[in-house]
């Protein structure tokens, strides 16, 4: 489920982690949030030994990453 406009799932933030809802699994780092365009730079994460690409993608396709609680 993409990110609601309501209050109820917190808002993507740099250095948050998200999924995405267009890929199967995978745990993405965000980069930095453009409002104007309605996009997001991600990253792979955890990092690869040569580091991970990042790339675009609209702020529809995030998800919050699920936690399990302790």
């Amino acid at each position: 489920m993409p990110y609601p406009s309501s209050h109820s799932a917190p808002a993507p933030h740099p250095g948050g982690f998200v999924q995405l809802c267009s890929r199967q699994g995978g745990t993405y780092q965000v980069i930095s949030i453009d409002e104007e365009t309605h996009s997001c730079w991600v990253r792979r994460w955890p990092l690869t030994r040569h580091g991970s690409p990042a790339f675009s993608v609209a702020l529809p396709d995030l998800r919050p990453l699920q936690t399990t609680g302790r």
